[in-house]
């Protein structure tokens, strides 16, 4: 039997995020008599590294900056890879991308899958750092990287409109644990009860940092129009800086229509429980997601979504929700008001249609096998 492919994934860092969860998702499904993992983290160990150790996954973190990539940096990672001996890397989002590859290269020529998870960009909103990052890997991509991986249909485009080579990108979606991720009464009683909803109301919640790519401020205004259409309908938010302490949030939300209606929960090391209780999960980004991942979360646990038109939103709900144009909050309204036209029985039809869609085409068992088969090909295996 020949020995386990040794793959070794570079990512920016570990702290809760979308990439950072595709790469938990992912090692929990790998074939370890296929493949020997090990993680390096660029910046720290963050939340997520814990659970890759838990996985029996080494995690090694580099320590470095945030700042522009930098020699000592390029440097510490090629040593990495020098004493790992990898026969294939895998990147995850640009920093890593870029000091990945010239990294790899540096190493004796390892090759190299890229990462890709942005559908677009609000160039304006963009930091100067990550803009330089992302025109450089661009530039790059026709010689470092052997392959490149995009989350999503609307991002190989974009990246391919930007100068990056298109010949080389190859679409594998996120994917889900449908174990983890499922209806749960109990769950929806609990979240319910510790957060003080009435089990008849209304819940919509929504999940994700406190970013402007996540489009709050289009969020509070929607939800202060259904608030006035329907006095028992409740919501409910989590994700990093999504709390009573954040002033420009709370700002958001200071609406007389939603006074002792609006849950703000930070951030969550549950979310299939709090999804779990939800009547309906929604995504208000008005740009640069590709895939998010919460839309997939909430239908693998039977929750109906209402999200914007952004990245493949609408490929992933397809008809088993509703999909609205981005930063139009009359539009987010009515979307959340035809959901509750629908009555419990009528979103328990689309929660049901939409799991069984996530198990259809993006099973975690399943999108694992599609990232093993490129990193064997890679590997020359």
């Amino acid at each position: 039997m020949s020995s386990p492919v040794r793959i070794m994934h570079v990512i920016t860092g570990l702290e809760i995020g979308g990439a950072e969860q595709s790469l938990h998702q992912l090692l929990s499904v790998t074939d370890r008599n296929e493949f020997d993992p090990v993680v390096v983290s660029l910046t720290t160990a963050g939340r997520v590294a814990a659970r890759i150790e838990r996985l029996g996954v080494e995690v090694r973190a580099l320590g470095l900056s945030r700042s522009l990539p930098n020699p000592w940096g390029i440097l510490s990672l090629a040593g990495e890879i020098r004493r790992g001996r990898p026969e294939v890397i895998q990147t995850w989002m640009y920093h890593a991308d870029l000091l990945g590859g010239v990294a790899a290269w540096l190493a004796g020529g390892v090759p190299v899958a890229w990462g890709i998870r942005h559908s677009d960009f609000d160039w304006k909103a963009t930091s100067a750092r990550t803009r330089y990052v992302v025109r450089a890997c661009a530039r790059l991509s026709r010689v470092l990287p052997t392959k490149i991986v995009s989350n999503s249909h609307v991002a190989r485009e974009f990246h391919g409109s930007i100068g990056y080579d298109a010949s080389k990108i190859v679409v594998i979606p996120n994917g889900f644990d449908l174990v983890a991720f499922r209806p749960d009464p109990r769950a929806r009683r609990e979240v319910r009860e510790e957060i003080g909803v009435p089990d008849d109301a209304v819940l919509i919640g929504a999940a994700g940092r406190f970013h402007p790519q996540k489009d709050h401020a289009t969020l509070a205004a929607a939800a202060a129009i259904l608030a006035e259409r329907d006095p028992g309908v409740r919501f409910a938010l989590c994700g990093e800086g999504i709390e009573e302490g954040n002033p420009q949030l709370a700002g958001l939300f200071e609406r007389d229509a939603l006074q002792g209606r609006v849950s703000l929960l930070g951030r969550r090391d549950d979310m299939p429980r709090i999804l779990a209780a939800l009547d309906v999960a929604t995504s208000s980004s008005s740009y640069g997601e590709a895939f998010p991942r919460v839309l997939g979360e909430a239908m693998a646990c039977g929750v109906p979504c209402v999200a914007t038109d952004v990245g493949d939103s609408a490929i992933i709900v397809e008809d088993t929700g509703i999909i609205v144009p981005p930063r139009n909050a009359g539009a987010l309204a009515d979307a959340w008001s035809k959901m509750i036209s629908m009555g419990a029985a009528g979103r328990a039809r689309l929660g049901k249609a939409g799991r069984a869609r996530i198990r259809e085409h993006y099973e975690a068992g399943a999108v694992g096998r599609r990232f093993a088969a490129l990193h064997k090909e890679l590997a020359g295996r």
